[in-house]
C-alpha cells in the first residue's frame, strides 16, 4: 500500500498566533484563552491592543510534514519516513501547482509508450538475428570448453525456469530493493524525502511522481507490494507483452501520483506519499478486468477464495471510502487512480494507444534504414 503522510493545508496567518489571540473580533471572550498572568491588571491592556491596533499580517510560513489540525506530531509507524524536520511550501494558488505535474504526466506517458513501441521493434529485429547467431553458437559450444562453477549453473537454471513476466519484474523488484537500502543511509535522508516522496506542497514536483513509485521506507510495505507484483507478473505480461507492460507500469505510477496530487490540493491535506501501490493497482485491475472469473485468495487465508471481479469491486469501494472519509494511513487517491487507469487501459487504452503505434514504428524504421553504415557510406 502506498503510505501517505498528512498535514493541514490552512493558509490563514490568524492560526499562527491563535494561542494568544484566538478571538478574531472584540466581541469574543479572549480572557478564557489568555494565560493566568495576563488576567487582572494586564487584561485591559490586552483588550485595548486587540481592539485598537491591528497586528501586521505575517507571511505564510512553510508547513512541516508532521503538522496536523492540532499542530501535534503524528504518530510514527514503521511505514513513515523520517519527515519531522522536513518543511513543505503550499502554493498560495493551488490550482497552478497542478499545471507542471499535468504536463509531466502527459509527456512522460507519451514517451513511455513511444519508447516501448521502439523497444518492441528492436526486440523483434534482434530475435531474427539471434536465430542465425544461435545456429553458429551451437556449433561453437560443441568445440568450446564449458565454463565451470556450480553457483553460476544454479543461477542460470533458476533464471531459465522463470516466466517472461517474472523475468520482467525482477528488474523492478531489484530497483525497489536498492531504493529501500538508500533509505537506511542517514546522510541521504533529506535527498530521499525530496526526490523519492511525492507531495504537491514540496519544491520538487515532477520527478518524485516517478521515483516515489520505486520507494519504500518499510520492509513489510515493500515485501507486500513486491509479492503482489510477482504474483500477477505472468498474467499481465501474457496479456500485454513485456514492452507494453513496462510502459503501462511506469505510466501508472505517474498517473496515480497525479491523481493523489489533485486530491491533496482539493482537500488541503498535504503530505508525502511513497510506494508502488498505485502502479501495482493498475496491474491488479487490468488482470481482474481481463479475467473477471479468475479465482484469487489471500496469502494468509488460502482457504477463502473469491473471483477477481469481486476482489476488484471491493478494493475500489474501500479506496473510494478512504478518499472521501479522509483516511490518512494509505494514499487511497493514488490506489483509486491506479485501479481506474488499469480498467480504462484494458477496456479502451490498448485500442487507442498501443494499436496506433504503427506511424511511430514506421518513422523509426525509416531512420534505421536510411542511417549511414559504420563505414560511412549510405545504405
Amino acid at each position: 500500500m502506498a503510505w501517505r503522510g498528512w498535514a493541514h493545508g490552512g493558509r490563514g496567518c490568524g492560526q499562527a498566533w491563535a494561542p494568544l489571540a484566538g478571538a478574531r473580533g472584540c466581541s469574543e471572550p479572549t480572557a478564557a484563552l489568555a494565560p493566568p498572568r495576563l488576567l487582572g491588571r494586564r487584561f485591559n491592556l490586552f483588550i485595548q491592543q486587540k481592539c485598537g491596533f491591528r497586528k501586521p499580517p505575517r507571511k505564510a510560513e512553510p508547513q512541516r510534514a508532521d503538522a496536523g489540525l492540532s499542530g501535534k506530531a503524528h504518530r510514527r509507524s514503521s511505514l513513515i519516513p523520517p519527515v519531522e524536520e522536513t518543511v513543505f511550501y503550499p502554493s498560495p494558488s493551488p490550482i497552478r501547482t497542478l499545471i507542471k505535474p499535468f504536463v509531466f504526466t502527459v509527456g512522460f506517458t507519451g514517451c513511455a509508450f513511444g519508447s516501448a513501441a521502439i523497444w518492441q521493434y528492436e526486440s523483434l529485429k534482434s530475435r531474427v538475428q539471434s536465430y542465425f547467431d544461435g545456429l553458429k553458437a551451437d556449433w561453437l559450444d560443441s568445440i568450446r570448453p564449458q565454463k565451470e562453477g556450480e553457483f553460476r549453473k544454479e543461477i542460470n537454471k533458476w533464471w531459465n525456469n522463470l516466466s517472461d513476466g517474472q523475468r520482467t519484474v525482477t528488474g523492478i523488484i531489484a530497483a525497489n530493493a536498492v531504493v529501500f537500502c538508500l533509505w537506511r543511509v542517514p546522510s541521504l535522508q533529506r535527498t530521499m524525502i525530496r526526490y523519492f516522496t511525492s507531495n504537491p506542497a514540496a519544491k520538487v514536483l515532477c520527478s518524485p511522481m516517478l521515483l516515489s513509485t520505486f520507494s519504500h521506507f518499510s520492509l513489510f510495505h515493500m515485501a507486500a507490494n513486491m509479492y503482489v507484483l510477482w504474483s500477477f507478473s505472468s498474467s499481465i505480461v501474457n496479456i500485454l507483452g513485456q514492452e507494453q507492460f513496462v510502459a503501462v507500469y511506469l505510466s501508472a505510477g505517474v498517473i496515480s501520483n497525479f491523481v493523489s496530487y489533485v486530491c491533496k490540493v482539493a482537500t488541503g491535506r498535504y503530505g508525502p506519499s511513497l510506494g508502488a501501490s498505485g502502479a501495482i493497482m493498475t496491474v491488479l485491475a487490468a488482470v481482474c478486468t481481463k479475467v473477471p472469473e479468475g479465482r484469487l485468495a489471500i496469502i494468509f487465508l488460502p482457504m477463502f477464495t473469491f473471483t477477481a471481479g469481486n476482489a476488484l469491486k471491493a478494493i475500489i469501494a474501500m479506496d473510494t471510502a478512504g478518499m472521501i472519509l479522509g483516511w490518512k494511513f494509505f494514499d487511497h487517491a493514488a490506489h483509486l487512480g491506479g485501479a481506474l487507469f488499469g480498467i480504462w487501459y484494458i477496456t479502451y487504452g490498448h485500442e487507442l494507444i498501443w494499436k496506433n503505434r504503427e506511424p511511430l514504428v514506421k518513422i523509426w524504421h525509416e531512420m534505421r534504414t536510411n542511417s549511414p553504415k559504420k563505414g560511412g557510406g549510405p545504405k
